[in-house]
């Protein structure tokens, strides 16, 4: 007799009535009548309802066990998607679960985050919470095919490294057999190097940061999604290509797991044909800062989120020319005939709904460049060998941007916490899950 394949919740709406169908999943829900039990199951793709009467010499399994279900499919509108399953053979694929440390069938969890981060391999298979990935996940792949589609080359660089890309102070130092090495705070350098190779790349990969900050926004460990291109004429052309980037983000949201965005009730943002565009002096003018205020605090991002809703009806706004005091040392000075030079970059930074998403901007290329920058730091170019090398050997003008996954989901969902997106983040107090 041949097997029958396995039938999602989701597909039970196609199947005909009176056939024999096979589900796998978890005990979602069950409930105990005077006459019935309905077991709720729970898989990848939603929810189905089987119906346990005595005649059928089945019992529910606890809440969280996984099973299969072998059925009839029946008709009733009243059951997820109108299709229920009866007269079933419930079998037990592992021991009975335990009771789980919040109630799962529920439509919201009641609980505090320290105890769903606590229990995270649990508390992340509830649908509403499990949607939050999801999105990340299909903002991925919305991410991965507009660069694959212009010409980008996925890379992967490596994690342990021998210097710190931006500071020292801000680095994880681990023993490498012997000798002092560092996690990764991004893949800067590498991917600037490989421009010269493919000359379009971009990695998707985690980054480290040891920075002791216990707020909603900052993650030790997080996702980054690095992009690098070359032959640019200055940071406008990235963000160009930010631009695409974030259309096709959106776009994978809305192709793959609409059902995630219904049960979240997410407004997904309409990113503009061009995302507009405010120079720092004028941002600052804005916000009623100092002039000579070298960065944006938080209050700052939210009250120029506002202004570009009110003004653009963007949820975007890129903030462009910042001091370069302010930039790491591979970032380009101001070359734009727009504004006087001054101290500014060919850098930006992106704001999405009033919280900085991204940075990036046109990186220094020209050798000798370099190596003034680096004795400007009190360094010497030496200790930058392997990476400038590169540059030793012609680079043309490039730059780039990283964003940052788990910040970028937290506010499509308007999270009050980074954690609530993260699956097992990583902060200054927590190690496990």
């Amino acid at each position: 007799m041949k097997p029958i394949d396995r039938t999602l919740a989701a597909q039970l709406t196609a199947a005909t009535p009176g056939t024999t169908v096979r589900l796998c999943g978890h005990v979602h829900r069950r409930r105990e009548l005077a006459t019935v039990t309905f077991l709720v199951l729970r898989d990848r793709s939603g929810l189905a309802q089987v119906v346990i009467r005595p005649a059928d010499g089945q019992q529910a399994p606890p809440e969280e066990t996984p099973v299969e279900v072998i059925g009839i499919a029946t008709g009733n509108p009243q059951a997820p998607g109108g299709v229920e399953i009866t007269s079933p053979a419930v079998t037990v694929l592992s021991e009975p679960a335990l009771t789980p440390p919040v109630e799962l069938w529920r439509p919201e969890l009641a609980a505090g985050l320290p105890t769903l981060l606590d229990h995270a391999p649990v508390t992340w298979r509830h649908p509403a919470v499990r949607a939050r990935w999801e999105l990340a996940a299909a903002s991925l792949r919305g991410f991965r095919a507009t660069l694959d589609a212009a010409g980008f080359t996925e890379v992967h660089s490596p994690k342990i490294v021998e210097s710190a890309t931006e500071s020292g102070a801000n680095v994880f130092e681990i023993d490498y057999f012997g000798r002092p090495a560092y996690l990764a705070q991004s893949p800067q350098f590498y991917k600037q190097q490989l421009v010269g190779v493919f000359e379009r790349v971009y990695e998707v990969g985690p980054v480290f940061r040891a920075e002791p900050h216990d707020t909603v926004r900052h993650l030790a460990e997080y996702v980054n999604l690095d992009v690098e291109l070359g032959f640019v004429r200055d940071h406008r052309d990235v963000l160009a290509v930010l631009r695409e980037v974030l259309a096709g983000m959106v776009e994978g949201i809305e192709t793959y797991p609409a059902a995630a965005v219904g049960r979240l009730g997410v407004e997904l943002p309409v990113v503009p044909p061009e995302i507009p565009v405010i120079h720092f002096a004028e941002a600052l003018r804005l916000v009623g800062a100092p002039e000579d205020e070298p960065d944006l605090a938080p209050e700052h991002e939210r009250a120029l989120g506002a202004w570009a809703r009110e003004t653009y009806g963007s949820d975007f706004l890129a903030v462009e020319g910042y001091p370069i005091r302010k930039r790491p040392f591979y970032t380009h000075p101001w070359s734009r005939q727009a504004r006087p030079p001054g101290d500014g970059s060919n850098s930006f930074d992106l704001l999405f709904r009033g919280l900085e998403l991204v940075t990036g901007g046109q990186r220094l290329h020209r050798l000798t460049d370099y190596e003034a920058a680096i004795r400007a730091r009190g360094e010497e170019p030496a200790a930058y060998a392997s990476y400038l090398q590169a540059f030793a050997h012609g680079m043309p003008p490039h730059g780039g941007f990283a964003l940052g996954l788990e910040r970028w989901a937290a506010r499509l969902v308007e999270a009050a916490n980074i954690r609530e997106v993260t699956l097992f983040p990583r902060d200054l107090h927590r190690l496990t899950p």
